[in-house]
């Protein structure tokens, strides 16, 4: 009988997601699979859910062939010849975790990421990007308005809060609706006319930031007509503005007269220059929600935000970044933050953040564990996901030489180590180790 197991989630303190719901471990029992539980009183789905799904609650170790969590496990925590799933963020040589993956080499693990498992066109079929989207819009709302509160503005925004504190999605949902028809109703202060909220990619996380702010009255404009909107008159105070930027609004070829091209762009970045901080003297809310790696032009820098504060052209009063690379495409988001101390305010003075919503400068909101915020809902959608290639996989012998493993592909693409060597795909890491 294959094992599989779930393990406690141990980086965060508030990590309440799960990688498989219950009633999909009542499936693979049924299957004849034995599945072992880590008791958890922190997760969202309770320890006797899966006990009446046929679980087996174990304490570590377990003795599963095939482990799954969701965020990353710590240093000496794994066995030789079995198989770990997780987002273990290693994939593009981050430094932090290099100390992780040299841990599993030479513990001779299968290592398999859920950020690699992908379609024949790239596209991730497994992911919580969404959510992530969906609770840092929430989460970014309710940050200006604590914002602002302390600037002497009562908003509508004060009606939303963190979105941790909902005990679902639609509750979240409802509040920030609120707060919509307040705005609609009533009008936001006239200092902060226009309020515009800028968001940078357009897949997953993007669409789960729009998803939220469309319940408040939003007008979309164009890159180009943010960049004139302060100018036109008789604007009214009772509406959002909301822009979303694409590849070619971050940056452009050094070559003058030379026009955009994406695919030169994803395979030459180095031919580009940014250009997206001519747009950050207009944007009050950045949402940062693209895919971002150190090859790329940063969208929000140091030295520029110092030369817009300086000139007092400053205008942005919140980052919900959402992508959360540290030191990464907003360079001063210098960490991620915890759901339990959310936001720091960065003075681009004397470049120094500090935790909470006082200070000068700008807000930055950096959770690093957002879906986590709205768990249910995440969990579901991300156990629906792999439940469909899962058994497939627990069945099959991962011992044989990595050419000949009979598993799903997309599993087979995400798998970054095998019996602690790097796959042919990442072997890429070995200059990062």
């Amino acid at each position: 009988m294959k094992k599989i197991g779930i393990r406690y989630e141990d980086k965060y303190k508030m990590e309440r997601r799960v990688p498989l719901i219950p009633a999909h471990v009542k499936e693979l029992v049924l299957q004849g699979f034995e599945v072992q539980v880590v008791p958890s009183e922190k997760r969202i789905f309770k320890d006797d859910e899966y006990r009446e799904a046929g679980a087996v609650l174990k304490e570590e170790p377990l003795d599963a062939e095939l482990i799954l969590g969701v965020k990353e496990m710590p240093i000496g925590y794994f066995k030789e010849g079995r198989t770990y799933i997780f987002f273990s963020h290693t994939i593009k040589g981050q430094s932090y975790n290099m100390p992780l993956l040299k841990d599993m080499m030479e513990s001779g693990i299968n290592l398999i990421d859920y950020e690699r498992i992908v379609d024949e066109k790239g596209r991730r079929l497994i992911f919580f990007g969404r959510f992530a989207g969906l609770a840092g819009m929430i989460n970014s709302l309710w940050s200006l308005g604590q914002r602002l509160k302390l600037k002497g503005m009562d908003t509508p925004f004060l009606k939303i809060k963190q979105a941790h504190h909902y005990n679902s999605l639609e509750e979240a949902k409802a509040a920030v609706s609120e707060a919509g028809k307040e705005i609609a109703k009533k009008g936001l202060p006239e200092s902060l006319a226009p309020l515009t909220v800028g968001i940078t990619g357009y897949g997953n996380v993007s669409k789960g930031a729009q998803e939220i702010l469309s319940l408040l009255p939003v007008i979309e404009i164009s890159p180009d007509n943010l960049l004139t909107l302060k100018d036109e008159k008789d604007l009214p105070g009772n509406v959002i503005y909301k822009t979303v930027f694409e590849e070619r609004h971050l940056a452009e070829p050094k070559e003058k007269g030379k026009a955009f091209e994406l695919q030169e762009y994803y395979n030459h970045p180095e031919r580009f220059n940014g250009v997206f901080e001519k747009y950050l003297p207009h944007i009050s809310v950045l949402m940062n929600c693209m895919y971002w790696d150190d090859r790329y032009p940063r969208i929000v820098t140091k030295d520029y935000l110092e030369t817009l504060w300086k000139s007092g052209n400053l205008r942005l009063e919140v980052i919900g970044d959402v992508t959360c690379d540290p030191d990464g495409s907003v360079e001063i988001t210098h960490m991620g933050t915890a759901i339990e101390d959310p936001v720091f305010v960065y003075n681009p003075e004397t470049r120094k953040p500090v935790m909470g919503f006082e200070g000068d400068g700008v807000l930055v909101m950096a959770v690093d564990i957002l879906p986590s915020e709205l768990p249910r809902e995440s969990s579901v959608a991300f156990s629906n996901a792999l439940i469909k290639m899962l058994p497939d996989l627990a069945k099959a012998d991962l011992n044989a030489p990595f050419e000949e493993l009979d598993i799903p592909l997309p599993f087979k693409k995400a798998m970054i180590l095998h019996k602690g060597v790097l796959t042919p795909d990442y072997k890429y890491l070995e200059k990062y180790l």
